[in-house]
């Protein structure tokens, strides 16, 4: 059952994203690298959607994802979050393409 998604559009856009298996994937990957840990320490899979609701409260300033449609700032980090997982979906696509022997 899939869940009811309120708000305006960029809370919606924030709640899709957090539902994203990839973006969770994203932030697996991110801590990672900011914390030194190898895959073993934090597999992907670790960030439920819950965690990246979190990190994108935590990282816009703000306490609800409301906050997104009304807040400019809130508003630009994540463009900026979106913009930064966007760039890694890439480079993964790259990576499997380069380990099939496509690239």
């Amino acid at each position: 059952m899939d869940k009811v998604l309120k708000g305006g559009q960029q809370a919606r856009r924030a709640a899709l994203l957090c539902q994203n298996v990839r973006f969770g994937f994203y932030l697996d990957c991110r801590r990672r690298q900011v914390k030194g840990l190898d895959y073993h320490q934090l597999p992907d899979g670790t960030h439920s959607p819950e965690d990246c609701a979190d990190f994108l409260r935590h990282s816009c300033g703000i306490q609800s994802r409301a906050e997104l449609d009304h807040n400019d700032t809130a508003r630009a980090m994540l463009e900026r979050i979106v913009a930064d997982y966007q760039r890694w979906e890439r480079q993964q696509r790259m990576l499997d393409r380069i380990a099939k022997g496509m690239a």
